[in-house]
């Protein structure tokens, strides 16, 4: 991926039909390799598919995840069950408030 491309992708308004590689999922959310494989695991983060060819791709839910999870990682040192259970909570609170907006 050239330098253009991920300066594009970092400003960009994602949409969930976005489609990221392993390797532009790290460029663009901060993230290392090993860490991103880590949160897959955990289940912080899922890839929309998996190609033989290429490996795992990732929508940008998975890129806001990311970000999300970076920056738990390196703002609060938390390991990777940590985050993957902070962004399952992020999500109940964000649906709540979607739910019963506040008047």
């Amino acid at each position: 991926m050239n330098e253009s491309r991920t300066a594009w992708l970092k400003c960009l308004i994602v949409e969930e039909q976005v489609e990221l590689t392993l390797l532009e999922l790290c460029r663009v959310s901060g993230a290392s390799e090993i860490q991103i494989l880590e949160w897959i695991e955990q289940g912080a983060i899922e890839p929309k598919c998996v190609s033989e060819n290429d490996g795992p791709h990732f929508d940008g839910v998975s890129l806001r995840r990311a970000r999300k999870a970076r920056r738990l990682a390196q703002d609060l040192e938390i390991n990777a069950a940590g985050i993957a259970l902070a962004l399952d909570l992020l999500d109940e609170v964000e649906a709540l408030r979607a739910q019963y907006p506040q008047r």
